[in-house]
């Protein structure tokens, strides 16, 4: 049964099918909708079928943390500082880069994979502290109704990582017919919705592969899907910060750029010498 429109309607500003690169299509990036919704700063959807997943090296990041949710499939993952897995479907990876890590993945255990991976930029008293990976195993990642949430909190549900923004994360997962309706904590005015598959009335129309971004409001969001649908959907108070882009980095300054970049050195020639890296 469709929830009826209660309140105010938010109605969706700004939609993209971003950017594809084999398996890995760019919804979201610091020089795009970043801009808007940061401190979201970049969002890949990855599914592989036809296209592989790509074997990805040891690379570097500082200054952001990424958080990796897989709806099918697995992927492997590991990092400068020793941590290895594989991350199965229904968990969540965080990887807070910080003051400076390196990372890489690949294919996991079957074929086909398919999920999200949202990368955040840090607050600047965050940016250039500690490294941590955190792997929650599915039956870790609290979940309300239809939802697991990733980060934040949900209907009296929460995620255990701990994130200094005010901010949500969910992944929602709906069967034809059925609906549900987001209301976002109070200053969360930023919201956006990714569909992986499926069409939802958000009440505008989404089609899977958009990502659609809501107009600034405390009011809360109906979703009703028309078939199967699989998405993300995120919400967070307004970044003052500005965003400072490196190669491979998000800050808040010139300055903790620099630093966060320097650090990235160091550990690339720690890399080196142990034969991690070519």
């Amino acid at each position: 049964m469709k929830l009826p429109i209660q309140g105010k309607t938010r109605h969706i500003v700004n939609r993209t099918r971003g950017r594809r690169h084999g398996s890995i299509t760019r919804l979201m990036s610091p020089s795009d909708l970043g801009q808007a919704l940061k401190p979201f700063v970049f969002l890949d959807l990855f599914e592989t079928g036809k296209v592989s997943f790509p074997d990805v090296g040891l690379h570097p990041h500082s200054g952001i943390a990424t958080v990796t949710y897989l709806f099918e499939g697995s992927v492997r993952y590991e990092d400068s500082n020793g941590a290895t897995g594989v991350l199965l479907e229904g968990g969540v990876e965080w990887f807070k880069a910080a003051q400076g890590a390196w990372h890489g993945g690949g294919p996991g255990d079957n074929g086909h994979t398919r999920g999200f991976q949202l990368w955040i930029a840090l607050p600047p008293e965050q940016e250039l502290g500690p490294v941590e990976n955190v792997y929650l195993a599915p039956d870790a990642v609290a979940r309300v109704g239809p939802a697991r949430v990733l980060v934040g909190t949900h209907g009296g549900a929460s995620s255990s990582l701990h994130v200094a923004a005010s901010m949500n994360y969910l992944a929602v997962r709906l069967r034809a017919g059925e609906s549900w309706r987001f209301e976002p904590p109070a200053g969360q005015t930023i919201g956006w919705v990714a569909l992986r598959r499926g069409r939802l009335h958000a009440p505008d129309i989404v089609e899977a592969g958009e990502l659609a971004v809501f107009e600034r409001s405390n009011d809360a969001i109906d979703f009703n899907a028309d078939t199967n649908a699989e998405f993300v959907i995120g919400s967070t108070a307004p970044s003052p910060y500005d965003l400072v882009l490196g190669q491979y980095s998000v800050h808040s300054s010139p300055a903790t750029l620099q630093a966060g970049e320097q650090r990235l050195i160091e550990i690339q020639h720690r890399l080196q010498r142990e034969g991690r890296l070519g």
